[in-house]
């Protein structure tokens, strides 16, 4: 049974909106922002109030408590977007897993650190339903050194290897996994995953991070069922690529938890340099 992305619109209509992320960045068409650039990104977060790491069934999630970590600045003007969660997405191999690609390239992986607009509404809830409610940070991987911070969250993997596992954890800063080069793309999309609201300003950090192989793998071992269900051995997860077959999906394993790359359409992609 075919349950994956070009299926999700039966449920989810804003699914075939024309603001849908992710989408594939072709260089050649990127409009450089020097108005952007004279307002830079500013970010500060607060690595005490992290709350825990949870498997919801398609990716890792850390939940944060957003009070005093605030993102501003960019496309975001002066507007205080307040941090909510951070999760990732990942393939079945190397050479797979981002959800938006450049110049057709995927990357191993993609972090997605997800803020909403303070200055305008009271909750992420509400946020979510505006043009401008939300604005995510978006960090490509690609296999090479052990992350240090990122390794804070891949030892607890064995800890939250089932759907509805959860782990405290006390201190940890997302400034950490973001580049020390602040060059970017920005344009107007999408939720990647559903309901597929279209209030997200996306930031991509154009310098991937780097995470180990074995960083990888234990996000590999994830599993979509709860410790109480039978393995959904001959099911597809609903979230998974649908035009891939992979030996993971049989046997209930969090792999290939992307979205495919959509049209980006008369939207404006927009690029800043950074230092």
């Amino acid at each position: 049974m075919k349950t994956g992305p070009k299926k999700w619109h039966e449920k989810f209509p804003l699914a075939n909106g024309i603001r849908q992320s992710p989408v594939n960045i072709i260089t050649s068409n990127t409009k450089t922002s020097n108005d952007l650039s004279m307002n830079p990104l500013r970010w500060t977060y607060v690595p005490e109030n992290t709350k825990c790491l949870v498997n919801p069934g398609y990716c890792w999630r850390v939940d944060v408590n957003g009070k005093g970590s605030e993102l501003t600045g960019g496309p975001l003007n002066n507007d205080i977007y307040l941090v909510e969660q951070f999760h990732c997405h990942w393939g079945c191999s190397d050479g797979r897993g981002s959800e938006h690609t450049v110049d057709g390239q995927a990357f191993s992986g993609e972090l997605h650190i997800v803020h909403w607009n303070s200055s305008k509404y009271k909750s992420f809830q509400e946020a979510a339903g505006h043009p401008d409610g939300l604005a995510v940070l978006g960090v490509f991987m690609k296999v090479g050194e052990r992350h240090e911070e990122l390794d804070q969250i891949a030892r607890l993997m064995p800890f939250i290897s089932h759907k509805g596992d959860r782990v405290t954890i006390k201190s940890l800063d997302p400034a950490k996994l973001l580049p020390k080069n602040r060059a970017y793309w920005t344009y107007e999309g999408s939720l990647t995953t559903p309901p597929f609201n279209e209030s997200v300003t996306w930031i991509l950090f154009k310098e991937p991070m780097e995470v180990s192989a074995e960083q990888l793998n234990l996000f590999r071992e994830l599993r979509v069922y709860d410790v109480n269900e039978e393995c959904p051995c001959d099911e597809r997860n609903w979230l998974v690529y649908d035009e891939v077959e992979e030996q993971g999906e049989k046997v209930g394993k969090i792999i290939n938890n992307f979205r495919p790359p959509l049209d980006i359409g008369n939207r404006e992609l927009r690029e800043v340099g950074g230092h």
